[in-house]
């Protein structure tokens, strides 16, 4: 396993929550939209076993072509070691990604595709929305919904609707109008659907798309292959939920 130990360069306010830090892109380090990576902070390896609360599966929100590793997270004023750690670092310090991977690559199938998302999940689709709006063969359009009870929604100027690309965005605050949106756009019975959130969301809204007639392999999940096919068996069960391949 290679550990590539790189220093932070900015910090962005995203929110009053959220925070984006850029990292330094090493040289050799790359990587395709949907990826997530193991950020560590110094100390993580210095004894016999990682240190575990120092480690954190985070979304990487840029592109390579942006020549910098974006990781976008919320902080609250009551958080874990790790948050705490991050809410006061300082631009120039040293921290380390890892196990790279990307579970939920753009489709370019020729069809829409839907990103279902709750909060800092757009961390995720925003360099999937990137890619898709500087090259948009063989997607038919975007269509991104968002559920956020802060109103203070993120990338304001990547998630705007955009008609002459075919990507649209909508955001809402409750789930009553979320839920119901999530019906509607699964009145698209070829639609390929991404969703973004905790296990909760997530089985929360295949569980909607299940009653509208969407089938396992149309949703993508940012999980690997064990995970993915756990959660769709708990609301498919007793089908054999295709695994796709996101090498």
């Amino acid at each position: 396993m290679q550990i590539y130990w790189t220093k932070i360069n900015k910090i962005i306010d995203e929110t009053p929550e959220v925070k984006t830090f850029l990292i330094d892109r090493p040289e050799d380090f790359t990587w395709v939209e949907g990826s997530h990576t193991h950020f560590a902070l110094e100390g993580f390896n210095a004894g016999d076993k990682p240190n575990r609360s120092l480690i954190r599966h985070m979304s990487i929100s840029t592109l390579p072509h942006e020549n910098t590793i974006g990781i976008t997270t919320r902080i609250k004023e009551q958080c874990s070691e790790f948050k705490t750690i991050l809410k006061n670092i300082e631009i120039g310090t040293k921290v380390a990604i890892f196990k790279t991977h990307s579970n939920v690559p753009l489709r370019r199938e020729d069809k829409n595709i839907y990103l279902l998302s709750s909060g800092v999940g757009l961390a995720t689709f925003r360099p999937l929305v990137l890619d898709y709006l500087e090259r948009t063969d063989h997607v038919n359009q975007i269509h991104s919904l968002n559920i956020d009870s802060s109103k203070d929604y993120l990338f304001p100027t990547i998630f705007q609707s955009a008609p002459d690309k075919n990507f649209t965005s909508m955001f809402t605050d409750n789930r009553n109008d979320y839920y119901e949106e999530v019906q509607n756009l699964a009145a698209d019975k070829d639609g390929l659907f991404y969703i973004v959130g905790s296990d909760e969301f997530l089985v929360d809204n295949m569980e909607v798309l299940r009653e509208q007639g969407i089938k396992p392999e149309q949703i993508m999940l940012d999980k690997r292959e064990k995970g993915r096919h756990e959660l769709l068996a708990s609301v498919y069960p007793g089908q054999d939920t295709i695994l796709i391949d996101t090498k």
